[in-house]
């Protein structure tokens, strides 16, 4: 991987910023991420992660914590321990650099030894696991990073509107993917590109589902304004 997610967060970091992220996916044409965006405050985010910011207590785990918006949120206004993981280096660094105690370049499914009574997963933040059929192992593994009474706070997308309707009121859903939230994501910068990866876009009951199926508790906290939600997570009582 070039990393161009994580040098773009750090040339805006650093004041080289001249050009914006391009996005891609195998189901959407080209779309412009802007690197402002990255960095906004509390009150620049969607209802989705305030909700999220908002019940986030205790020790914290950021994953995919990207440029540190909410981790910085939760460290400097809501006095909170966090710890901010993400696979960019890039990413890291800048967090660093913007004041974040505990930032890390770590994948989250090799972190062990370590518990948390809140895990963020936002920005359609459970996608990292690629594949649905990746989900379990996923789930089972936040798990295990929770303490008891721990909660993991995560929001995704049902993408079915990007598929066309028939008369029926059916869609016209491709059968290249065992499941349709799942897409190949492309992002380049300043004229580079990535290697294309997996994203999963999970519905909510199926993600109530594999939680279900993992001894969790799933309730759907707060819908958002485009067939975005945010939903909490619990280990089951025993």
């Amino acid at each position: 991987m070039k990393d161009l997610f994580g040098k773009a967060i750090l040339d805006y970091q650093q004041g080289n910023y001249t050009e914006d992220i391009i996005t891609e996916t195998s189901i959407s044409e080209e779309d412009v991420l802007p690197l402002p965006y990255l960095f906004r405050g509390y009150d620049e985010m969607p209802a989705l992660e305030k909700k999220a910011l908002d019940m986030a207590r205790g020790t914290v785990l950021d994953v995919g914590c990207g440029a540190g918006s909410h981790s910085l949120y939760l460290q400097e206004e809501k006095k909170l321990k966090v710890t901010s993981v993400d696979i960019s280096e890039g990413a890291v660094k800048t967090c660093k650099l913007r004041g974040l105690k505990d930032a890390r370049v770590a994948d989250v499914m090799l972190m062990e030894n370590e518990k948390f009574d809140t895990i963020l997963l936002l920005m359609n933040g459970a996608g990292m696991c690629g594949k649905l059929k990746n989900i379990s192992g996923f789930l089972r593994q936040l798990k295990a990073l929770l303490n008891p009474g721990g909660q993991i706070l995560v929001d995704s997308s049902d993408i079915i509107y990007m598929f066309d309707e028939d008369e029926d009121g059916g869609r016209w859903i491709p059968t290249d993917n065992e499941y349709y939230g799942e897409v190949e994501f492309k992002i380049s910068y300043k004229g580079e590109e990535e290697k294309p990866f997996d994203w999963l876009y999970i519905d909510y009951n199926t993600l109530q589902n594999a939680a279900h199926a993992g001894n969790m508790n799933c309730e759907l906290v707060l819908e958002g304004e485009h067939y975005d939600y945010l939903a909490k997570l619990e280990p089951e009582s025993i």
